[in-house]
């Protein structure tokens, strides 16, 4: 049969035959080396684009926490596989792999004689390295267009990929296209390449493959959709099968003895079932996973567009080392659990940041990560912003006030100077607050009320502050302007969770804003600091596929005079011992901190600080923070007429940090320049009036008012009045 009749009948059988099986490529022919500069048989290099591999995510320990892959492939090298799985994967898929060049001449023959016999194709003949061309070419495809042309039975697809088999074989050594075939073939249930497949059948490295495993995974590549034992009994039985008909082959081709391959056959297929779980569902840290998934994919130092992000983090091999600590976090989810239930539909979440750095240790939450609403899990993060994968966020209520009162300190105010605070608060006239724009904001109208009807007096940036008073800080805010509070705030970070522009309106200052964990405790981190800001930081170091490291270090900037930090430190301190916090308590060493209550009890929080470590807790309804108040609630199995800041959020945070700070030695504040920050300037408070024997209750009342908690005292259940702050 001439080389012009042999193509011919290899087309009608659907395969390439003569002009495949030449003696020019595995020995010598006129003939044949004719019809190879014909059909222009020439090598030519293939495009081998780096395999798709699985991310890996550790914590700041190197233990990991999760990944993320396209395939579920981790390639090794030849010295890393089994020998007997070497071997049986020859015998079975190209016996002569170590003989032959390109391509099999002797396989090509026996295919073409079966297929012409049965008038189709039954069988294939392509040797190892035309196999391993085209998965590398199934691999490369974009589209399913793509894909089809790349297993096409057709003429041209065969002298391509031919073509390129030519060029791989003068490039690579056998062991080396041994090597690579092994690391791309897809052996079914999900796993590609030999490693993946070992664990994923049988628990086990592939270099700890025994012979009837071996054979097994040897047998899946041929049709692993076939063969695929997570299908159903019927795929296991034919996989059973092909096990064997490798071990008979093995026999034959005398690698092994007939009662090594009878020991083998007796065996059980042994499929292990071992479950590969990707993404941040099942990550032990799922909303500090979805954070660093999200700054991956967000991020331009990641890839210029979204798509390549994307297929640097499922495709890229990458090993990154961040920053959550076990222990914090540990910490963090006892508190959180012990407060609120994973049942309840409110949820808690707290994120932990270390001042100077912008570490992220923590990021926990009351309720489980996921999409199943029967279960009560929550399906976005809740601990962030809507760029690292969460939502809306909450209003911050009155631990914003702690940027109104950084602003006054810079302003030149000392801790003594106030002013009278009433139970309600009405702006002065139209205009009395403007945006930074210099427009005119709120209504002349619009009251602000204290705790009760009844609070009030004169009070102080300490004494306001401990009380957190609202008339007091809404008075406060007008006399530095509103426009320098936004600034500041900005200045230390602050943000919408939903990433729009702050709502720069008259009661910014008792926190209309909804905002996240992660930046309220990181806008404090800047007082703990002594006015560095730093960016959140959650990755510290990636790793490539080839070994090459980045390092990731914090991006921090000087946005505050550090005595004014510490000023702000030294009247924060006093929330524990004479404001909202103290019927809570400290933790027994330096801290400062803000409860925040929202208007109409929306939403619940507590955000503070020690010099090693920053954190904010945030408590409310993911379901409508409004239409789902925080009245009349049952939470982690207590009863509540009303939730303060102090009531769980702060409870959380105190038991939280005494566990996450336990054994690393305390730092203490740095002393407030009493020179600069004590006393008063033109707004002293009056000296009050020591009490006589004779003094009536009109005196007491005015005591009373004078040194009153307001807004958010955790003891008081009477009226509290609209305002909220």
């Amino acid at each position: 049969m001439n080389v012009t009749r042999l193509l011919a009948a290899g087309v009608a059988a659907g395969v390439l035959t003569a002009a495949i099986a030449l003696p020019a490529v595995g020995g010598a022919g006129v003939t044949a080396k004719s019809a190879m500069e014909g059909l222009n048989l020439k090598p030519e290099e293939l495009n081998e684009p780096p395999l798709p591999e699985r991310t890996v995510l550790h914590d700041a320990n190197g233990k990991q926490i999760a990944q993320f892959y396209y395939e579920n492939r981790q390639s090794v090298t030849l010295d890393q596989v089994a020998p007997i799985m070497r071997t049986a994967l020859i015998s079975i898929e190209d016996y002569r792999f170590y003989q032959h060049g390109p391509i099999d001449i002797e396989g090509t023959a026996r295919a073409l004689a079966k297929n012409l016999t049965t008038g189709g194709v039954t069988q294939g003949g392509s040797s190892i390295t035309q196999q391993y061309v085209k998965q590398v070419l199934v691999n490369a495809a974009e589209t399913s267009e793509e894909q089809q042309a790349a297993i096409a039975p057709t003429v041209s697809r065969k002298l391509n990929e031919l073509r390129y088999a030519m060029a791989l074989e003068k490039k690579y050594t056998k062991d080396q296209i041994l090597e690579k075939y092994l690391n791309i073939a897809y052996f079914g249930a999900g796993a590609h390449g030999i490693q993946a497949a070992a664990k994923r059948f049988f628990a086990k490295p592939a270099s700890e493959l025994n012979l009837a495993e071996a054979a097994t995974l040897a047998g899946a590549v041929q049709n692993p959709a076939r063969t695929d034992p997570n299908v159903d009994k019927k795929s296991r039985t034919a996989l059973l099968e092909r096990r064997n008909l490798v071990l008979d082959t093995m026999v034959k081709l005398e690698k092994i003895t007939p009662q090594e391959a009878a020991e083998a056959k007796a065996k059980k297929l042994g499929y292990k079932d071992v479950k590969v779980p990707g993404g941040c569902e099942v990550s032990k840290y799922p909303y500090f996973c979805l954070y660093v998934q999200n700054e991956i994919l967000t991020n331009e130092a990641f890839g210029k567009t979204p798509k390549e992000r994307s297929r640097l983090l499922q495709r890229g091999g990458l090993t990154i080392k961040t920053t959550i600590d076990p222990k914090m976090q540990a910490a963090a989810e006892k508190a959180i659990k012990k407060y609120v239930s994973t049942k309840d539909k409110p949820v808690a979440s707290q994120a932990m940041i270390v001042p100077g750095t912008g570490e992220i240790k923590v990021m926990a939450a009351s309720r489980k990560f996921g999409g199943n609403k029967k279960k009560n899990e929550i399906s976005y993060n809740v601990v962030a912003d809507a760029k690292h994968g969460g939502g809306s966020g909450f209003q911050q209520g009155s631990t914003a006030k702690a940027y109104t009162l950084a602003t006054a300190l810079e302003e030149g105010l000392k801790y003594n100077d106030g002013f009278p605070s009433p139970a309600g608060y009405t702006a002065a006239g139209y205009g009395s607050f403007r945006d930074c724009k210099g427009n005119r904001v709120g209504a002349p109208t619009h009251e602000v009320r204290n705790s009760s009807e009844g609070g009030g007096g004169f009070k102080t940036l300490q004494s306001g502050t401990w009380g957190s008073v609202n008339t007091f800080f809404m008075k406060l805010e007008e006399r530095v302007t509103l426009c320098k509070v936004v600034k500041l705030s900005k200045r230390l970070g602050l943000k919408r969770a939903d990433g729009g522009k702050l709502r720069e309106v008259e009661t910014f200052t008792l926190g209309v804003n909804e905002v996240d964990p992660v930046t309220v405790a990181n806008s404090y981190a800047v007082f703990a600091s002594r006015g560095q800001y730093c960016t959140p930081l959650a990755i510290t170091e990636i790793k490539d596929r080839n070994g090459k490291v980045k390092q990731f270090k914090p991006k921090c900037s000087k946005v505050m005079d550090p005595e004014v930090a510490d000023a702000v430190s030294g009247i924060l301190s006093g929330v524990f011992t004479k404001g909202t916090m103290s019927g809570v308590g400290g933790i027994g060493r330096d801290a400062a901190g803000k409860t925040g209550t929202t208007d109409n009890y929306t939403a619940a929080w507590f955000a503070g600080y020690t010099p090693n470590l920053a954190s904010a807790v945030s408590l409310g309804d993911p379901r409508g923070a409004f239409g789902h108040d925080l009245t009349g609630v049952t939470i982690g199995g207590r009863y509540y007429t009303y939730v303060y800041g102090a009531s769980i959020s702060g409870p959380i945070w105190k038991d939280s940090m005494i566990g996450a700070l336990k054994g690393i030695e305390p730092a203490k504040f740095t002393s407030v320049n009493q020179e600069r920050f004590g006393g008063c300037g033109e707004d002293c408070a009056p000296k009050p009036k020591k009490k006589r024997e004779d003094d009536g209750p009109e005196l007491n009342d005015q005591l009373n008012d004078q040194f009153d908690l307001g807004d958010d005292n955790p003891f008081e259940r009477g009226n509290r009045g609209r305002g909220r702050g």
